[in-house]
């Protein structure tokens, strides 16, 4: 079954080996429900329960009891088998779009898709550049094919997007 990411550990939250978590799956309370599985660098870790605290998600873990195995598990992402949730006409899963090279109209490569983000107003894809990693809005405007299959997805990128723009001196 095709592994799918539903979270990154941030911080440890507290003593007890509690972490915070950026939730990268709409079904956090199936995904981090207690018995649930998911995987972080080879390791498999047993959820053991969650809570909201000032609306952010932790989650504690079997077997990690303190903040020093909590720091561990820090900026690792968490992966677990893929429950088959159906897309949309132009929706994609965050591993479909992962690994995806970023082209211009013109056919020109621009970069590589290495990860998507999901803040509150707009999803974005962090496309690694010769520049850097850069945050593209994933909006119809700015990205206007995603092909999946043929590995690519076009980035009709805005001035300053994916480089930096000289000074106006």
């Amino acid at each position: 079954m095709e592994q799918v990411i539903v979270g990154t550990v941030g911080r440890a939250h507290g003593l007890r080996g509690q972490v915070s978590v950026r939730p990268r799956t709409d079904s956090v309370e199936e995904r981090f429900a207690p018995g649930s599985t998911v995987v972080a660098a080879g390791r498999t870790l047993t959820v053991a329960g969650h809570s909201f605290t000032q609306g952010r998600l932790v989650v504690w873990f079997a077997g990690v009891t303190d903040r020093t195995d909590a720091e561990a598990l820090r900026g690792l992402d968490l992966w677990a088998d893929g429950i088959g949730e159906p897309t949309g006409e132009d929706e994609f899963h965050d591993a479909e779009l992962v690994g995806l090279t970023a082209v211009a109209p013109d056919g020109r490569t621009l970069g590589e898709v290495v990860a998507v983000e999901h803040p509150p107003l707009q999803d974005l894809l962090v496309v690694r550049t010769p520049s850097g990693d850069r945050l593209v809005p994933f909006v119809a405007a700015l990205v206007p094919e995603v092909d999946p299959a043929g590995g690519r997805v076009v980035i009709d990128p805005i001035p300053g997007l994916l480089e930096e723009l000289p000074d106006a001196d």
